[in-house]
């Protein structure tokens, strides 16, 4: 079913089966009735449904989004209001669905809101039906990668998937942890990136739910079950694993967490890969013609031969129809304080090949590499109006700051894998550098 929640309903909320006697319904009915009515069904809020929606544009004026899991709809109520979006929200769970119905008609968005009782396996929508795909805690029911696959055909040309997923945030979770979390198969931010990108998808932004989206879930749904009343059939049940998964999230919670992800389908005009050593001679020529002056190129040169900065793999090329490499992209080692990180630099495109998509498909491709090896930071010194579009934002709002004088709003920076704040220092770049 399409609800979202976390573990408990993972284990419990199950779709009755037509004929089936009343008491295998009772745990499926108690749990949806210890949360009904709740503002959410799973770790969310209003603030990261629009930071996930601010990364997903630019969208239609009115874009088509559909709604995946919807629950009761708190996302899709929001995304009608505030983004004039035409809304079809699917669930399994009627009763979610008519909860939906009553709120829309009562906040004047009921022609805004479409409601549909489906199955997100077997969904009945056209290819190309909606610009934005939505799925906030929902995906894993029919599981990330069976999403990835069959969800693409129903976006329309420049249309955005946007999930939400549960993932490990440690490399060792504890053996309390994975026995909880068993059943659902989780995987580290690095690895669902590594997925995404397996996919045909691009990364646009990538965000841990804060502290208190938990907060926004496990706060009201605590006391309906303080106030529950455990005589009724398959209550306390309900109650009791409510209550060991927020005692799991009081332990644990620094083990795991949920996710934002949003991804576009890669531009399917370049085939983006790692250089070769047959490469080395192409990029050279590329790096050499997108500059006026060969210092880029014999920047990459120095580069390739300093064992500390140089990392195999994320030195990225894309490639024209014919073979021809079109445009490169470099992510080299460098420090952020004591702290690893990446510099992206140099980005160069073959004139030809200019403002035709081919530099930013590359830097999609290596920033996704450089997230699926798990890495966390990476800098650049560039133009502020191009590097936003990949979710770079300025250093120095993370105290962040080079060892040279740079306009303010050049020196940017990326948190990868979306967990939170990095720690502040000074850049210390490779010695080829210069700097």
């Amino acid at each position: 079913m399409g609800a979202r929640s976390t573990r408990s309903s993972r284990r419990r909320a199950r779709p009755r089966r037509e004929g089936s006697p009343l008491s295998d319904s009772t745990p499926h009915d108690a749990f949806f009735a210890l949360h009904r009515g709740l503002p959410r069904q799973g770790p969310g809020s209003d603030a990261t449904t629009r930071r996930l929606l601010a990364a997903a544009g630019p969208l239609p004026a009115r874009p088509r989004v559909l709604d995946l899991g919807c629950g009761p709809g708190r996302s899709a109520l929001l995304l009608a209001a505030e983004e004039g979006a035409r809304v079809t929200a699917v669930d399994l769970h009627q009763p979610f669905l008519d909860e939906l119905r009553r709120a829309a008609d009562a906040r004047g968005l009921g022609d805004a809101v479409r409601t549909v009782r489906a199955d997100m396996a077997e969904l009945p929508f056209p290819d190309g039906s909606f610009d934005l795909v939505w799925a906030e805690g929902s995906a894993y029911l029919i599981g990330l990668d069976t999403a990835l696959a069959s969800w693409r055909r129903l976006l329309a040309p420049g249309g955005s998937l946007v999930v939400t997923e549960c993932e490990w945030t440690t490399g060792a979770p504890s053996d309390a942890a994975r026995e909880f979390w068993e059943p659902a198969a989780l995987r580290t931010t690095a690895r669902n990136c590594a997925a995404v990108s397996a996919a045909g998808w691009t990364v646009r932004l990538v965000h841990r739910l804060p502290e208190g989206d938990w907060e926004e879930y496990y706060g009201p749904l605590a006391a309906r079950a303080d106030a529950a009343d455990t005589a009724l059939p398959g209550m306390a049940e309900a109650v009791a694993a409510a209550r060991a998964e927020i005692a799991v999230r009081q332990a644990h919670g620094a083990e795991y967490g949920y996710t934002g992800y949003v991804c576009a389908p890669a531009d399917p005009r370049w085939r983006t890969r790692p250089e070769t050593e047959a490469d080395t001679d192409a990029v050279r020529e590329v790096v050499t013609a997108a500059f006026p002056t060969p210092d880029e190129a014999l920047l990459v040169d120095a580069l390739r031969r300093d064992p500390a900065a140089w990392l195999p793999g994320l030195s990225y090329v894309a490639e024209a129809a014919d073979g021809t490499v079109a445009a490169h992209a470099l992510l080299t080692r460098c420090q952020v304080g004591d702290a690893p990180a990446l510099a992206l630099a140099p980005v160069a495109t073959a004139p030809r090949f200019q403002r035709t998509g081919a530099g930013r498909a590359v830097v999609r491709a290596v920033l996704d590499a450089a997230r699926a090896r798990g890495e966390a930071l990476v800098v650049v010194l560039g133009h502020p109006e191009y590097y936003p579009e990949f979710s770079f934002e300025r250093a120095s709002a993370y105290g962040i700051k080079p060892t040279f004088d740079v306009p303010d709003d050049a020196m940017m920076a990326l948190v990868l894998d979306g967990s939170g704040a990095p720690g502040a220092g000074t850049i210390r770049y490779p010695a080829a550098f210069g700097v």
